[in-house]
């Protein structure tokens, strides 16, 4: 049974950092290109950024670049969202998802999604 599971979410101040971790199991994780999502209250979900199975990074959203980055262990089976400069406007449930098609542009290029953790920056 493939699972997975996002964690690391919390409250966090302006300008403060968070790194989520997205564990998986249940299949051959290298085989996977990682992508994270994440909603905020009242929105409609967005696409953060991405990883291939090589490592290439893919960001889907201009906002988050030179502040997020994503990593992967294989030997793990974890990937991690390194977040930095935490915005008020980065309050969202975060997900993460694998998929095997890449280049991956928008959610449905994802086969598997766990569920979220709630990242919430906040004074």
């Amino acid at each position: 049974e493939v699972q997975l599971q996002a964690s690391g979410g919390g409250l966090v101040q302006p300008g403060g950092s968070l790194r989520l971790s997205c564990a998986a199991s249940g299949f051959r994780f290298d085989d996977y290109a990682i992508g994270w999502f994440r909603q905020a209250p009242g929105k409609e979900p967005e696409g953060v950024l991405c990883i291939s199975r090589n490592g290439d990074i893919t960001y889907y959203t201009d906002s988050v670049k030179g502040r997020f980055t994503i990593s992967r262990d294989n030997a793990k089976n974890t990937a991690y969202l390194q977040m930095k400069s935490l915005k008020p406007e980065d309050t969202a449930a975060y997900y993460c998802a694998l998929g095997t098609k890449w280049p991956a542009y928008d959610s449905v290029d994802y086969d598997h999604w766990g569920r979220g953790t709630l990242v919430t920056v906040s004074s």
